[in-house]
Parts: structure tokens; C-alpha cells; sequence
């Protein structure tokens, strides 16, 4: 999901959360995206980052795609092949970072990434994608974007996960300062600089442990990087939940989105 070994490291104890806890990729959206991009059965697809392979998977399993998963954590990749067995489709995942991008992968018709862009050179990833990609080919960025439900569960995660996780802080001011670009800034500045977003907004019940696996599968506060810290973590999120409602019962709504790059 990253780009260096050291970042890789962060994640190696998130596999099983992530798979469980993060906010899913619905059939839907992945169709959406399917046809919007043309995409036939038996075109290559690379899934970029592709942590567990919930999205490869996917389009497999939906669109009949013929992939290819790479990712640097071998845990990740694991989980990848299970979670391909389990659904019965044809999938590799190989390890690798957008730095092993060569011409051996091409041509793809789709790569998909979910999440993982951020870790990346991005300038670089995306032209190195343009030499492996077939005319009439794309890029898609997946992610989700959370709109406000009360209890406001999501603010008491960020203040607790800026407390005991100083990588966290970190992040935070790192996407608030003016070096920081957007996605779409990199994207419209490549090749594939025709954008279009198709998103699917949904209303998802959630419990105190769906809340807490769901902390544990960022990698900030994965239980690798609290360290001796993560059960002082998960212990004052679990209490100020239960402060937050009394009958354990919380929601979201979120939109899961695909953001389309396709050459102009």
C-alpha cells in the first residue's frame, strides 16, 4: 500500500482489520465504474496498492477482469490470495510498489488504486502508467468521503486518535499545509486529465466494535504503531463510545466514490 519498506512496516498488523472494518466497496459502484470505463471481460487490470484486494476482487469477480495485485506488505498480499480463494475468482498478487511499475504489466486496460495513491510518488506513478496503458485505458482512484451522523462518533476518533498516535498529528497538519496537493491537482496536470467522479451514498450501522477494528485498520493507530500504547487506546475509545450512547448504536453516512481519469 506504500511506496519504501519503512512505511510498508505500518501496516503488517492492519490485514485482518482492514478487510472487516473499512468501509466497503459496493457491487454497485464497481459496475458503475465498469461500464462508464468500457471495460471488457479479460482486460488486465492492475490494482495499485491493492492492500487485501478488495477491489481486483471486485472487478474479477463483477467484470470478469483479469488481475493483477501488487502491494509491499506481504501480509496484505496473504490476505489477498485468501480473500480470492474464498470468492472463487482468478486473481495474482505480486509484491511491488508503484516503483516496480514495468513494461512486463502492460497493457492495462484499468488500474485502480483505493486508498493508496497518497503513499505514492504520484507525478511519477501516473506517468509511468501512461506508458503501460492501452488507448482508450484509465485510471481510478477509489475512496469515500463521510457525511456527518449523530453521535458524532467519527470526532471523538480523531481527537483520541490525535492523542495517542503522534503520526496521526502529523498527517493531519500535512494534508492542511500549501505544499499538499489534491488528487485531482496531479491528475489534471497527466495524461489523464479528463476527470469524472461517480459516487453511491449509503446510511451503514455500526457498533462500538466495528469502531474500534475500524481505528485499528488505519495506519496510524494499527496496533504497530501504538505499540505499548494501543490498549490504553482502544480501552478510552471503548469508554467514551459507551459515553457518546448509552444503547451502543452508531451510523454513518458515507459516499464510496471512483474518481475516472481518462485521457483527454
Amino acid at each position: 500500500m506504500m511506496t519504501v519498506a519503512f512505511e510498508a512496516d505500518r501496516f503488517r498488523s492492519t490485514a485482518a482489520y482492514y478487510t472487516r472494518y473499512r468501509v466497503p466497496y459496493p457491487d454497485s459502484l464497481i459496475q458503475k465504474v465498469a461500464i462508464e470505463t468500457g471495460f471488457r471481460a479479460g482486460e488486465r487490470l492492475l490494482d495499485l496498492g491493492c492492500g487485501p484486494g478488495q477491489l481486483g476482487i471486485a472487478f474479477a469477480r463483477l467484470a470478469g477482469a483479469a488481475v493483477i495485485g501488487m502491494d509491499p506488505e506481504p501480509e496484505m498480499l496473504e490476505a489477498a490470495r485468501e480473500a480470492a480463494r474464498q470468492e472463487g475468482v482468478a486473481a495474482e498478487f505480486r509484491q511491488g510498489s508503484s516503483y516496480d511499475l514495468g513494461p512486463g504489466l502492460g497493457p492495462l486496460a484499468l488500474t485502480v488504486m483505493g486508498r493508496s495513491f497518497h503513499w505514492m510518488d504520484r507525478a511519477q506513478t501516473l506517468q509511468s502508467l501512461d506508458s503501460l496503458t492501452r488507448n482508450g485505458g484509465a485510471v481510478v482512484l477509489f475512496g469515500d468521503r463521510h457525511i456527518s451522523c449523530a453521535p458524532d462518533w467519527r470526532g471523538l476518533l480523531n481527537e483520541l486518535s490525535t492523542r495517542f498516535s503522534p503520526e496521526r498529528a502529523a498527517e493531519r497538519d500535512k494534508r492542511r499545509s500549501a505544499d499538499w496537493a489534491p488528487h485531482e491537482a496531479f491528475l489534471l496536470e497527466s495524461p489523464f486529465n479528463d476527470l469524472l467522479r461517480i459516487g453511491v451514498v449509503e446510511k451503514r450501522h455500526l457498533t462500538a466494535d466495528d469502531i474500534v477494528g475500524r481505528a485499528f485498520s488505519m495506519s496510524v493507530t494499527s496496533v504497530q504503531a501504538l505499540g505499548g500504547r494501543a490498549k490504553a487506546f482502544e480501552a478510552a475509545l471503548r469508554s467514551e463510545l459507551a459515553a457518546l450512547s448509552s444503547g451502543g448504536d452508531y451510523c454513518e453516512y458515507v459516499e464510496t466514490f471512483g474518481l475516472i481519469a481518462r485521457r483527454s
